[in-house]
């Protein structure tokens, strides 16, 4: 599945989008994979309530499951005015 990064998560994993291959079946899954990759990624996960995800474009929990998912997104808040 293709994982894309924005704002200050990219800043963080040096990347704005991967490729990556994961057991994981739920967002959360995905999470403990990666911040078991490197420091980079512990840090930009370090705190998930600072954080949004998106599945295949769509507003989503972590605890939403993976299954048939093609584009997983890391964005923090937006905010308005």
């Amino acid at each position: 599945m293709d994982v894309l990064y924005f704002a200050w998560v990219r800043e963080r994993i040096g990347l704005p989008r991967e490729r990556i291959e994961t057991s994981a079946t739920t967002v959360a899954g995905l999470v403990e994979e990666l911040r078991a990759r490197e420091d980079r990624y512990a840090a930009a996960f370090a705190d998930l309530s600072a954080l949004r995800v998106a599945l295949d474009q769509e507003l989503s929990s972590f605890d939403a499951s993976l299954h048939g998912v093609r584009e997983v997104a890391f964005f923090p808040p937006m905010t308005g005015g």
